[in-house]
């Protein structure tokens, strides 16, 4: 069963990385994803594939255990001084846009990370999110409007 669970889990992990490293701010990215294998262990016997793919069960589980690992982080300093010397324009612009992402509301940030950085589609986005797929396509308009705004971005 232990064999058969880590075939099972092995193609979801790199986006489960992805997204743990997204909304973990400041966490230990590893130590999410370890959480969250041990979590999806453990309630193996609740995923239900007519409810959503696997990659959107474990997906969901990831976004929890970001949340539950962001909130531990929190209390220490998350984000070290960037400017100095050497930093790049480019690393600038990543600032910029990585600031204003954190300004979103909780569930645009959660929509944004599932489908811009952990390339889920918008199905398995309403998945992770337990919306449907309309609430999802309104709250990543909602999210790009608000991104423009924080970034200046005249269209």
């Amino acid at each position: 069963d232990g064999a058969a669970f880590v075939e099972w889990v092995r193609p979801h992990v790199p986006a489960m990385a992805r997204l743990a490293g997204r909304l973990g701010l400041g966490a230990d990215r590893d130590d999410i994803v370890q959480e969250t294998l041990a979590r999806a262990w453990a309630k193996r016997s609740q995923y239900d594939g007519e409810r959503g793919t696997a990659s959107a069960w474990l997906l969901a589980i990831t976004a929890d255990q970001a949340r539950k690992a962001a909130k531990r982080f929190r209390s220490a300093e998350v984000l070290e001084e960037y400017d100095g010397p050497g930093v790049r324009p480019d690393v600038e612009g990543r600032i910029d846009v990585g600031q204003a992402l954190v300004e979103l509301p909780a569930r645009q940030r959660l929509a944004v990370d599932c489908f811009y950085f952990a390339d889920l589609s918008v199905a398995d986005t309403a998945a992770v999110m337990g919306c449907s797929e309309g609430t999802v396509k309104s709250t990543l308009s909602d999210a790009r409007a608000r991104l423009r705004t924080l970034l200046e971005v005249k269209e």
